[in-house]
């Protein structure tokens, strides 16, 4: 009975086990980006970000600085690796950079050429030399030290020289590649969609055919024919660029949402004297505002996160930046190791994409059905 209208399914219990098991899998790599967008680089160096509430086991390195004393022979130097309040705890700790986890604390290590040292595992050392002491040794230990979450990093991305210039070029560049797509494909739809003329299912196929057209393939021949009009590597080319190539998807979202309208009420209106523009103005366009939307959703999301397409059709120049571009060519080529400071920088670029989306997303699903059931 389970496949009858109305009734509900026994199986309601697996789908949302599958829908949440989904749903926490897609979110575990972006918490694990949020809670590094806060730690510092040692500390996500030293320990992953799930284990970031516990104490991170650090190793650190000293100079045993003073003067040494002569006693029985041998060069004494004493003192306490964490300095004159003594604070911390000490794990391990060695000789070398290559094992400054060596020995336990409170056990005799011997070094290279008879020298020896020994640290306590509250920082006190002793190191001991046959040879004259000429210049500070170095001591290698392993402490624990407490969780740190701190704003620096997005102090420091928002600090950084040009990000503002950046986030402005990235909303130069956005906003114009979401606004034209739609007022081009627009018209377009609505004259696949109501309009006769010869030739129409050809242009819907070609509008189809072009949707699998892959964008690195035309990226080459695009930049040429701007650079032959005048206008490559600028703003105008990449709205240019971003057009063309968001053109096709528009076009077909909006041109099936579009045929899904009611007929007699555009009939209707051209009864009564209405010509074609009154009714895509007064009529169509109004009622396709959530097939608008889902592209301009998917548009804007596509353009606000790209880079290749910047890097083609932008210059080259830090002044043209977008914040992609920023991130990799900036922080990602001056901070390859810096996690935190890239996934600071990730989250500030997916703010304004998370706002747009949540403010939209209503109409998401209502635009991407259009036309999928008569």
């Amino acid at each position: 009975m389970d496949n009858i209208a109305g009734t509900k399914s026994s199986l309601t219990w697996a789908v949302h086990i599958s829908v949440a098991a989904l749903v926490i899998l897609w979110l575990i790599p972006t918490i694990g980006l949020l809670v590094s967008s806060f730690r510092d680089r040692d500390q996500i160096t030293a320990q992953g970000w799930w284990a970031s509430p516990l104490p991170v086991v650090q190793n650190f390195a000293v100079k045993a600085e003073g003067d040494p004393e002569e006693r029985d022979g041998l060069f004494v130097l004493e003192g306490n690796v964490f300095g004159t309040d003594g604070s911390g705890e000490v794990q391990r700790f060695g000789g070398r950079r290559a094992a400054p986890d060596a020995f336990e604390p409170g056990v005799l290590g011997e070094l290279t050429r008879d020298r020896t040292l020994m640290v306590q595992a509250n920082g006190d050392y002793i190191y001991t030399s046959p040879a004259e002491i000429k210049r500070a040794p170095s001591i290698y230990f392993a402490s624990a030290t407490p969780p740190e979450f701190s704003l620096a990093n997005y102090e420091q991305i928002m600090s950084s020289d040009g990000m503002d210039r950046a986030f402005i070029n990235t909303l130069t560049v956005t906003i114009p590649a979401t606004i034209i797509p739609i007022l081009i494909a627009a018209f377009a739809a609505y004259a696949l969609a109501w309009m006769e003329f010869p030739g129409r299912g050809l242009l819907i196929a070609l509008v189809v055919g072009l949707l699998v057209v892959p964008l690195q393939l035309a990226l080459v021949p695009m930049l040429k024919l701007h650079n032959q009009m005048g206008v490559g590597q600028s703003f105008l080319g990449i709205w240019m660029a971003h057009t063309g190539f968001g053109l096709p998807l528009a076009i077909y979202l909006l041109r099936n949402y579009m045929v899904g309208l009611p007929r007699d009420i555009i009939e209707s209106a051209k009864v009564d004297g209405a010509t074609d523009f009154q009714v895509f103005t007064k009529i169509v366009l109004p009622l396709s505002f959530p097939a608008l939307a889902s592209f301009a959703i998917f548009q804007f999301l596509w353009t606000w996160n790209d880079l290749l397409v910047a890097k083609v059709f932008l210059p080259s120049n830090s002044e043209s930046w977008v914040m992609t571009v920023k991130i990799a060519d900036d922080l990602l080529g001056s901070r390859g190791g810096d996690w935190g400071i890239l996934a600071a920088a990730a989250f500030i670029s997916i703010a304004i994409p998370l706002i747009v989306f949540f403010t939209m997303q209503r109409y998401l699903v209502r635009g991407l059905l259009a036309g999928s059931v008569k």
